[in-house]
C-alpha cells in the first residue's frame, strides 16, 4: 500500500522491461475502486480510452519511451472508503508507428448497434 493524504497529488510511473529500444508505452485506461476485485461498480475512471476523465490527471514527458508517467489528485469515494485501488491498462507499441494505438491519443470508441 501507498499512503497519501486527501487532495494530495499521486505520481505514478510504469516501466516496460525490454531491451528493445523501439518500443513505447501508452496509458490507455486507469480505473479506481474501493474494491480490489471489482473495477466496475463502484468505480471511478481517471483515464479511459486515452481520454482524461479526471480534471487533475496529467501526463509527464519522459526522455525514455519505456516509461509512462502521470499524476492525479487523491480522492475518496462517497462512502468514505479508507482504501482506493487502481487498475491501469497500458499499451505497448512500436516507436514511430503512427497508426498504432499509442499515437492515436484520446479515442471515443463507438458502440456497436444491437439491432438486426
Amino acid at each position: 500500500p501507498y499512503y497519501i493524504d486527501l487532495n494530495q497529488n499521486l505520481y505514478l510511473q510504469a516501466y516496460l522491461q525490454s531491451s528493445d529500444p523501439n518500443l513505447t508505452l501508452f496509458v490507455d485506461t486507469c480505473v479506481a475502486s474501493p474494491d480490489p476485485h471489482d473495477f466496475n461498480t463502484p468505480a471511478y475512471d481517471i483515464i479511459k480510452n486515452g481520454c482524461a476523465r479526471d480534471s487533475s490527471y496529467a501526463t509527464y514527458h519522459s526522455p525514455n519511451s519505456h516509461f509512462a508517467r502521470f499524476k492525479f489528485n487523491a480522492f475518496e469515494f462517497i462512502n468514505h472508503h479508507a482504501l482506493v485501488y487502481l487498475q491501469c491498462e497500458l499499451v505497448v507499441c512500436r516507436l514511430g508507428d503512427y497508426s498504432s494505438r499509442c499515437y492515436q491519443g484520446c479515442t471515443h470508441r463507438s458502440k456497436r448497434d444491437t439491432s438486426s
